[in-house]
């Protein structure tokens, strides 16, 4: 072992943990495994794996062995070595440098900015499903999906300055609606057979897969687009009790849950709903009313969960809003951003500064997102960039057990070598082919063009950023 670096690890980590002695410790085992699965658990990758139709059951294994997997190893690893707030911020910093920390925070916070813009466009879908045709025009409307928006986005910078005190109850409650939500869709099949309104299921039957480029993007799209995200609450580590010992066990509890409710979920989509029929916006709420339309009454039920299911939506995105507000935080903190970042609420101790241009900016962009497109082009556009740069920062965490931490103690496994470099090669076919679009568009070239463009545009504002806060740093202390 190298004792020096061991050194410098020891020491960075005990400068970050005094800033996190002013945190509030709101965060345990239980509200990390409701959060993993609110999080993780994405509503739209149900449609896109459902658009394999029987073969979706071999591309999730193969996600899963792949992506999944590695994945939750690697978190749990880097968790353990460095259990600070900031998570993958942190693990970048001291795996690499404070460079590549910066660039890998810049893009997970474009992710949240981006993800977070959608809110309304998703609102409106929901609702249309839940108060019937008659409100069919609520996804076309720009002034609805804005004001939607708007009142979502305020409601979030309110939660997230309030503190997790508040937010992990709303975290909390998200998780079990998720899991009351994917229970109703798991047992629709089984009343659909026992009511003859379903001819057949067959939850795992497959068949073998055809190789071809759609086939390679939506498996590359199931292993990191569905499946990342164990990283996400290691963000709020200064905020945890017994941080490095909660992740780990937050991981180890939902992995398996989230996993059967990926596979057993798609089926479902299949066997109600014609492959090509599919609302890759609002799969979960279209299942649900196709299925419990023939029962009436039932019909209501439907309504209620199709609610049940917005309510959880806006839940997951406030789970990203909350932790990526840390960001600015931990950047300031090692003089990389000014200190306004870095400002807590005196009597919640949250980064209110950071809250409130998260929402700002996530509102601005949804506004632009209105501008001359399609709704489902405009879903397709967001949704792809955003995941680009969420993707970006996947690179970094899985080369860091390949390449990074030299000299620090212990060293990762072989194995988990091996499993960094199947999660490392799963990301880059992600990001590879996220520039294509799976719907159809007016143009794929321009389309493709237009992703390319927004994501490089957008990481050099992030070197701009950073080479500028160097200068402001050296300016404020020549002696640095």
């Amino acid at each position: 072992m190298n004792e020096s670096s061991s050194a410098q690890l020891a020491q960075a980590e005990a400068r970050v943990e005094s800033h996190s002695a002013s945190l509030k410790k709101e965060l345990g085992v239980r509200d990390l495994v409701l959060t993993q699965i609110l999080f993780i658990v994405g509503l739209a990758w149900i449609g896109v794996a459902g658009k394999l139709g029987p073969s979706h059951v071999v591309f999730w294994v193969l996600a899963l062995v792949l992506f999944y997997l590695p994945s939750a190893a690697v978190v749990m690893y880097l968790s353990r070595l460095i259990p600070l707030e900031g998570g993958l911020y942190q693990w970048a910093k001291l795996g690499f440098s404070e460079t590549v920390g910066f660039m890998l925070a810049w893009n997970l916070w474009l992710y949240v900015i981006v993800h977070t813009s959608e809110i309304g466009l998703e609102c409106a879908t929901y609702l249309s499903y839940a108060l019937g045709p008659g409100a069919a025009w609520l996804t076309t409307s720009t002034w609805f999906v804005a004001l939607a928006s708007a009142v979502l986005m305020t409601l979030m910078i309110i939660a997230s300055t309030l503190g997790l005190a508040v937010g992990k109850w709303v975290h909390n409650a998200g998780g079990v609606v998720m899991l009351i939500v994917f229970g109703a869709l798991l047992v629709l099949p089984v009343i659909g057979l026992a009511t003859g309104h379903l001819r057949d299921y067959h939850p795992l039957r497959t068949s073998i897969p055809s190789f071809s480029l759609f086939n390679l993007n939506i498996l590359g799209k199931m292993g990191f687009g569905a499946l990342g995200g164990f990283e996400y609450v290691a963000i709020l580590a200064g905020e945890t009790r017994s941080p490095a010992r909660a992740v780990r066990r937050s991981v180890l509890i939902a992995a398996p849950i989230i996993a059967l409710m990926f596979v057993l979920g798609t089926s479902t989509v299949v066997a109600y709903i014609p492959v090509n029929e599919i609302d890759l916006v609002g799969p979960l709420p279209q299942v649900l009313r196709v299925g419990f339309g023939p029962f009436g009454i039932a019909a209501k039920l439907a309504t209620v969960a199709i609610l049940m299911t917005l309510a959880m939506r806006v839940a997951q995105t406030n789970v990203a809003f909350t932790a990526v507000a840390r960001l600015p935080m931990v950047a300031g903190w090692d003089r990389l951003l000014p200190d306004w970042f870095s400002r807590l609420h005196a009597t919640y101790r949250t980064p209110v500064n950071s809250i409130v241009l998260v929402g700002i900016c996530a509102f601005a962009i949804a506004l632009l997102s209105l501008i001359g497109v399609g709704q489902a082009e405009a879903f397709q556009l967001l949704f792809n960039a955003s995941g680009i740069f969420y993707a970006l920062t996947y690179v970094v965490m899985f080369a860091i057990p390949l390449f990074g931490l030299r000299g620090v103690s212990p060293r990762p496994a072989p194995w988990l070598k091996v499993a960094s470099a199947s999660g490392l090669a799963m990301t880059v076919l992600y990001v590879l082919l996220s520039v294509f679009p799976i719907i159809k568009v007016e143009s794929a070239s321009i389309f493709a063009v237009k992703i390319t463009l927004t994501v490089l545009a957008a990481n050099l504002v992030g070197v701009g950023i950073l080479v500028a806060a160097r200068r402001r740093s050296a300016h404020l202390d020549p002696m640095a």
